[in-house]
């Protein structure tokens, strides 16, 4: 059982990254020219914040066009983690680019600059307006890890161009050049915490760890209520890609018919779709004593059987 995003779905998220990689372009390029007119380091630092938006976004386009392709006999999960390893390489593109902002901004506390708060409160308005409707539409287009990295990118940088307005503000009304300089720590500090973030969960995805928001103790618990189920363990739950849960376990039920473990079976399923949002699993039903309590390699009746012989 293979879980893939809709046709339609894919197309519309497809729609909403290309105009978002034209629109953020073109700011770059307007932040660079205005940066460099107005001496701030606060424009250059969103430009290099935003230019890293625009990678964001163009990886983000690749792993949606992969994560739409049907699996193959070598692929057999599809492509489900191109958009992991796309939302890996975009956060941490975030974490190099913070520490840029703070190397040049420590330098310029040393050295303040004059600078241009008009432009740069123009400048910043603009952004604003633009990233703000670049991560509205991000945030409809869908949840999984690819397209929240790339949110969380435009969201942070709807943060930041407001505060870069606020600090034109601060320098008009004190003349004190050295705000630019805070401000860009401050633009690095946001840009950090919100590539950590998405790095963790990414390579806990990659990791095979168990998905954030589940407790492998309620999984196992409520197994466990399923009518017909004595025993379950070696249960292991993890993610094939941001939003597609799987779940392998071994269950002991009662020497039972066919039909009647096709129910319990059933059951199983039903309670892991609708309470964990579980629909891959590989479920191994067991009616003898086990010789390795997890994992199961050899069952004791079947060693015995074996001794005989």
């Amino acid at each position: 059982m293979h879980v893939h995003a809709s046709p339609g779905t894919t197309e519309k998220t497809s729609r909403v990254l290309r105009v978002s990689l034209i629109v953020t372009f073109a700011y770059i390029v307007l932040l660079v020219i205005a940066g460099i007119r107005a001496h701030s380091l606060a424009l250059l630092s969103e430009a290099g914040h935003n230019l890293s938006d625009f990678f964001a976004l163009l990886l983000s386009l690749v792993a949606v066009y992969l994560h739409s392709r049907p699996p193959s006999s070598t692929k057999t999960y599809g492509y489900h983690r191109a958009g992991v390893l796309a939302a890996l390489i975009n956060s941490a593109s975030l974490v190099a680019v913070s520490f840029f902002i703070f190397y040049e901004a420590f330098s310029r506390l040393q050295n303040p600059q004059h600078v241009r708060a008009g432009v740069m409160i123009g400048v910043a308005a603009a952004g604003v307006v633009m990233n703000g409707v670049i991560a509205l539409l991000l945030y409809r287009s869908g949840q999984d890890v690819n397209i929240r990295s790339a949110f969380l990118h435009e969201f942070g940088d709807t943060l930041s161009t407001a505060a870069v307005i606020a600090g034109g503000w601060a320098i008009i009304v004190t003349g004190q050049y050295w705000i630019d300089s805070v401000l860009s720590i401050a633009i690095g500090v946001l840009i950090l915490w919100s590539g950590f973030g998405i790095v963790r969960e990414t390579l806990n995805i990659l990791l095979e760890g168990t998905p954030r928001g589940i407790k492998i103790e309620r999984v196992e618990a409520a197994m466990r209520e399923i009518d017909g189920v004595n025993d379950v363990h070696d249960l292991h739950v993890w993610n094939i890609g941001s939003e597609t849960r799987a779940l392998s376990c071994h269950i002991s039920i009662a020497d039972i018919p066919p039909s009647a473990s096709e129910r319990i079976l059933r059951d199983i399923k039903e309670r892991l779709q609708q309470e964990f949002h579980i629909a891959h699993t590989t479920i191994q039903f067991e009616n003898v004593v086990c010789e390795v309590a997890h994992g199961c390699v050899i069952p004791v009746a079947a060693e015995e059987h074996h001794h005989k012989h």
